[in-house]
């Protein structure tokens, strides 16, 4: 089974710090780590803490996305049961890396993508108004869907083909790199409804990184003024690296997945897939900002170091 791993930065990551600087509730976790899922009432007995300040904590750390919850039946009425959302949590200062002229770059609109197998609630906007019909994957057919600046769906999949351009000048791939800001999707929006994201280059899942949440709670820096609050309004800016040592997100090291197994030599197009699948343990949807939208005006970027 894939960890469950959550990046943060010091810009995203304040309220997650907060709630990890108090004792009680890292305790509360490694509880849960331990015996998986317990009740309000399990955890407070085992920490020896009245229930009230228990559930303080509970309440605390589900706000911050670090446990997700469920309502138990119990004797009188009904129980919290909590569970730990992530194995592991990792504070990042890796930013993006400047670009050199050995590196090839190219800029993918979020509507381009060259194939598609959506489930609805699903949509594409652009920055003047919403593209076809809200929650009818035959949207994603119309031609229009060149200008998306967002687009979401709730399981399935959009896959984008790149010109392998170092392939077409006779350059050996020594990195590749692709950026792009993404988050949950939920009707109207959460801060803590994970979602488990799957990348995948030219048929190989290189990583699952598990999307916290679903932003509203500000206006997204390049979202426009129509697109209403209640609305998606931005993600997290990741970076999904494969070298020959292995794939990275956000500079820390999650799978085996090294370029050899991307057979990129063999191909004059990059296939890159972005999916929340059947089977997945977090299926929280996603949505996939580009220009015009969320807090970074920029398409989904693929990088190649030669």
């Amino acid at each position: 089974m894939s960890k469950r791993f959550l990046l943060i930065g010091p810009e995203d990551g304040v309220e997650v710090l907060k709630s990890l600087g108090s004792p009680t509730r890292l305790q509360i976790l490694s509880l849960l780590h331990q015996h998986e899922a317990l009740n309000v009432n399990e955890i407070s007995d085992m920490l020896g803490l009245p229930q009230s300040s228990t559930s303080t904590h509970v309440n605390a750390l589900e706000k911050a996305g670090l446990i997700l919850t469920e309502s138990q039946k119990a004797r009188k009425g009904s129980q919290k049961l909590c569970r730990a959302a992530h194995d592991e949590i990792v504070l990042s200062f890796v930013g993006q890396r400047q670009v050199d002229s050995d590196v090839i770059e190219v800029a993918m609109p979020v509507g381009l993508y060259s194939s598609y197998d959506v489930i609805a609630p699903c949509g594409l906007c652009s920055g003047d108004g919403i593209i076809g019909y809200l929650d009818s994957p035959d949207t994603f057919l119309l031609p229009d869907r060149m200008k998306a600046g967002l687009l979401w769906f709730t399981k399935g999949n959009v896959e984008y083909q790149f010109p392998n351009n170092a392939r077409i000048a006779g350059k050996p791939i020594k990195e590749l790199e692709l950026v792009m800001e993404l988050s949950s999707e939920v009707p109207g929006t959460s801060d803590n409804w994970p979602s488990d994201i799957n990348i995948t280059v030219n048929g190989a899942r290189i990583a699952i990184w598990t999307a916290p949440g679903d932003y509203g709670d500000q206006r997204g820096k390049y979202t426009p003024d129509w697109w209403k609050l209640a609305g998606s309004q931005y993600g997290h800016l990741k970076s999904f690296r494969v070298t020959t040592d292995g794939t990275f997100v956000d500079g820390i090291r999650v799978s085996d997945v090294n370029l050899a197994q991307l057979k990129l030599d063999e191909h004059r197009s990059i296939r890159v897939q972005i999916s929340v699948p059947e089977g997945a343990d977090h299926p929280g949807g996603i949505n996939i900002f580009g220009r015009g939208f969320g807090n970074y005006d920029q398409d989904i970027i693929l990088r190649l170091w030669t």
